[in-house]
């Protein structure tokens, strides 16, 4: 989480009050789940930590406290308040992952938390720690893995050479770029993805945002919103502040009152 966090607002303090692994899928598995992730803490006698997250535009099946739950794609931060001592287990797809396990357009779930057994016919089964879920949950995905490749593994991996190309900003150029219509890439976001392209190509430029600000340098506002597609600095500044909370300069000095390399 030091070199990425994504999502993850005001890491650095969240690194005070929990720890973060992240575990790799088998690789069957591996092409439609990102990656399982297990969060643990351990806050006795101490105030409860409230960790606010940016979700990437992706499910996540979670194991907590002794349930299991199924989130959609959110539109919004997400709080999540960590007490006493525990732990979590997530298992977080790709963008488009879950969309042959769920077997109806993503755009149904969005900001939707569900329980497991709606979308799951297994029972969680006893276990000793998130180790062993993670191999038993592992192994009931790849066994109902498509037989061919579903269309959402286009999708996704779309949207993953949208992650990692800032210059895309915006839904035209996506589209020519990959070389389909507007509206025939905005169908398919609904059906595979659950949010629109535009908000998609927004998250993953606030990502980037948020990355640069935490970096210990102090960002030229103006050229990163250029750079980033905004019209200008106040833009970048009114969407980050909505989303976020806090306007990047405050957010940036935050980071670096906290202990980010180089602040």
């Amino acid at each position: 989480m030091e070199q990425d966090a994504r999502g993850i607002l005001d890491p650095e303090t969240g690194l005070t009050r929990f720890r973060l692994d992240r575990h790799a899928p088998s690789a069957p598995v591996s092409r439609f789940v990102d990656r399982y992730w297990v969060t643990a803490w351990d806050l006795t006698g101490c105030a409860p930590h409230v960790q606010r997250v940016l979700p990437h535009p992706v499910v996540n099946v979670v194991f907590h406290g002794g349930g299991a739950g199924v989130y959609g794609p959110a539109t919004r931060v997400v709080p999540r308040r960590l007490e006493g001592s525990g732990w979590a287990l997530g298992v977080m797809f790709r963008p488009a992952g879950f969309r042959p396990f769920l077997g109806r357009p993503m755009s149904t779930i969005v900001d939707a938390a569900l329980p497991w057994s709606e979308l799951f016919d297994a029972e969680v089964p006893d276990h000793d720690g998130p180790e062993s879920l993670i191999a038993w949950m592992d192994g009931l995905l790849a066994a109902r893995l498509p037989g061919r490749r579903h269309p959402a593994e286009d999708t996704a991996d779309l949207v993953d050479r949208l992650a990692a190309d800032p210059s895309v900003v915006s839904v035209s150029a996506l589209a020519g770029r990959e070389g389909i219509g507007v509206r025939l890439l905005q169908r398919r976001f609904a059906d595979h993805v659950g949010l629109p392209p535009k908000t998609v190509i927004r998250r993953y430029r606030l990502y980037e945002a948020a990355e640069r600000a935490r970096s210990g340098e102090r960002p030229d506002w103006g050229a990163l919103a250029a750079e980033l597609g905004y019209s200008d600095q106040s833009h970048l500044t009114r969407e980050f502040t909505s989303v976020i909370g806090t306007p990047p300069g405050r957010y940036a000095a935050l980071g670096r009152s906290r202990g980010t390399p180089g602040g």
